[in-house]
């Protein structure tokens, strides 16, 4: 049994997708970001840098964070979700650092300053609006040649990229011009455990 420290935001929703698609035995233990839980000594010793998810093994009771490195570890133990030989899991990583390193962050920071900054700023708007398009189109030309973020097979690669690019629309960004990528948005959308781990997410408090 794991225990799935989250909140509902893309990263947070990554891992009971993922936990869903595996088929394991999981509860979700509710962060309130508002209330700064995740600042208190207790989380900062399973989450040293203060941010959600965080997943502890209750065999072991060791606590991984990192939404990305913890995608990697259940794929990596289970044998799912991930290829089996180098050179695919190089390309999974490779698409897992970029979410991480770019479309995590960028559009993170589009959908503060649309939505949360307290002050209108029409340079950051327009910052992070043109990066978003060009990461938007990076994936669009990615997914015009596999159908798949790693390639054939559904991965963890997509269930990283997936909670952050389905945002568009808070974004503000017309999905309309990446057809690639909105197709795959409703192919994703439409597996079963996608829906239930977003089901387990945005309803914490009842799990």
């Amino acid at each position: 049994m794991y225990t799935a420290y989250l909140a509902d935001t893309p990263n947070g929703r990554k891992i009971p997708i993922a936990l869903e698609e595996l088929a394991l035995d999981y509860r979700v233990q509710p962060v309130d970001l508002g209330a700064d839980e995740q600042h208190t000594p207790a989380f900062e010793r399973m989450s040293p840098n203060g941010k959600i998810p965080v997943l502890v093994d209750g065999a072991s009771g060791a606590a991984l964070f990192e939404s990305n490195a913890i995608l990697f570890h259940l794929a990596a133990t289970s044998g799912r979700l991930i290829p089996d030989n180098p050179a695919g899991r190089a390309t999974v990583l490779q698409w897992l650092f970029l979410q991480a390193a770019s479309i995590g962050p960028m559009l993170g920071q589009l959908w503060w300053f649309r939505h949360a900054s307290p002050t209108p700023n029409p340079q950051a708007l327009a910052r992070y609006t043109k990066e978003a398009r060009r990461l938007y189109g990076v994936i669009e030309r990615r997914l015009a040649t596999t159908p798949y973020i790693a390639g054939d097979s559904y991965t963890v690669a997509d269930i990283a990229c997936w909670p952050w690019l389905v945002t568009h629309d808070e974004l503000g960004l017309d999905i309309a011009a990446w057809p690639a990528v909105a197709a795959w948005l409703d192919q994703v959308a439409a597996r079963p455990a996608v829906q239930r781990g977003l089901a387990r997410s945005a309803e914490p408090a009842h799990v």
